[in-house]
């Protein structure tokens, strides 16, 4: 079996690669194909992340387990695509290249019943062309301006006393 993966560009500009590849490979070979197909050198550092229905970023499968205790994380060669990925609209983030945040929406489009070489991974449709620099990101915080601080400080402990409070016991 295979999968036809569409690969989008978060960015303004349409910039698209479908990829045909089979089923039996793993994240890592799906990441290899993806930086092929968009011209990167696959040198630097990527995850994939499981998405649900709305794009929100779920479980973590990095190209390396970098954590504080190795081996708690499933890094992209220890999982196959089809571990995650199991139905048409299944959907994953691509981040590539922490520091200029390249990052790529990853939905299966089509389920095959062709039976590919093992190590099959092709570029089927290919649309725009990569921007020089990564788009750059707007990270926005939740707004919390509904909770008016005002009004809870009738709910504070009357009892504290700062100058009576140590942290040496």
């Amino acid at each position: 079996m295979s999968y036809k993966i569409r690969v989008i560009l978060d960015a303004e500009e349409n910039v698209v690669r479908d990829i045909i590849i089979s089923k039996s490979l793993l994240l890592e070979d799906l990441h290899n194909a993806i930086t092929n197909a968009f011209g990167f050198n696959g040198a630097e550092m990527a995850s994939f992340y499981l998405a649900d229905k709305d794009w929100n970023e779920g479980e973590e499968f990095p190209l390396f387990d970098m954590s504080e205790k190795p081996g708690q994380i499933t890094q992209m060669s220890e999982i196959s695509i089809s571990d995650v990925m199991t139905e048409v609209g299944d959907k994953l983030i691509y981040v590539y290249d922490y520091l200029n945040m390249w990052t790529f929406f990853v939905e299966v489009m089509e389920i095959t019943q062709d039976f590919l070489a093992e190590n099959y991974a092709k570029v089927a449709f290919s649309l725009g062309h990569l921007p020089q620099n990564a788009p750059e990101k707007q990270f926005e915080a939740d707004d919390f301006s509904e909770f008016d601080m005002d009004e809870d400080e009738d709910e504070l402990d009357d009892d504290f006393d700062p100058d009576g409070f140590s942290i040496y016991e």
